[in-house]
């Protein structure tokens, strides 16, 4: 069984090997969504002290970052975290899939090999903060069903999968997921609710299999985790085709 990934350790480097480290350490947050499209990025001081080096060299490290457009710097505000990284993705699949009505299934394919992959990795590596936070959501999801509140279903199964995707803690799955993460929030939401209209046993059907996802990760069975969550993108798949 794999373990967590260590902590971070402070950056050994010298002069421009530590520019280029800190950058590095930048574009990993950037790309794992520890800072998000729109954020403020913590103060110069702190970003120095996190990584036990001068100001100048976070000064440095910025700069750079924003002149890849990845940062803004607002004059008396801050610098920000820009949308280059999720539109350079985002955009033009979501203009496919709205052209395109039939790209539904390579959505769902992809889906199956993303979302098992996180599922598998969340219950190797979710924190006891973060499987408390996916057995809030599975009762939330479990709450609108009880009351028949389809939006309410809906919006706690969006979360949940997002849930699971920031507790697989891999850089490269929680980068795909933030970048997809407005197609793919309209695609589940869309699709679960579609599903769940079909046919009256399939509600219950599709709790069931997010129980079973949430069950694997929360008792940290990885493999019980990735197949649960592959058998529920199937089931998904076979009302979207």
């Amino acid at each position: 069984m794999m373990e967590s990934r260590p902590k971070a350790q402070p950056i050994a480097a010298s002069g421009r090997g530590r520019v280029e480290a800190v950058m590095r350490r930048m574009e990993t947050a950037l790309l794992d969504g520890s800072w998000t499209t729109g954020s403020r990025l913590p103060a110069e001081r702190v970003l120095a002290e996190r990584y036990g080096v001068a100001r100048n060299t976070v000064r440095e490290a910025v700069q750079r970052l924003t002149a890849r457009g990845l940062l803004q710097s607002r004059r008396g505000a801050g610098v920000y975290v820009t949308d280059r990284l999720r539109t350079s993705i985002a955009s033009p699949w979501g203009q496919l899939v709205a052209d395109n009505p039939a790209l539904v299934s390579d959505i769902l394919e992809f889906r199956r090999v993303l979302e098992g992959a996180t599922a598998y990795f969340a219950a190797l590596r979710a924190s006891d903060e973060e499987i408390g936070r996916i057995r809030t959501l599975m009762a939330e999801l479990e709450a609108g069903r009880t009351a028949g509140d389809m939006r309410a279903e809906a919006k706690a199964d969006v979360e949940l999968h997002e849930a699971i995707a920031a507790a697989s803690h891999n850089t490269m799955f929680l980068h795909l997921h933030t970048s997809l993460i407005g197609m793919l929030r309209e695609h589940i939401a869309v699709n679960g609710t579609d599903v769940r209209e079909r046919d009256e046993a399939n509600p219950d059907l599709l709790l069931r299999q997010h129980r079973a996802v949430c069950d694997a990760i929360c008792a940290r069975l990885p493999e019980e985790a990735r197949t649960a969550m592959q058998s529920h993108i199937d089931f998904v798949r076979m009302y979207g085709d």
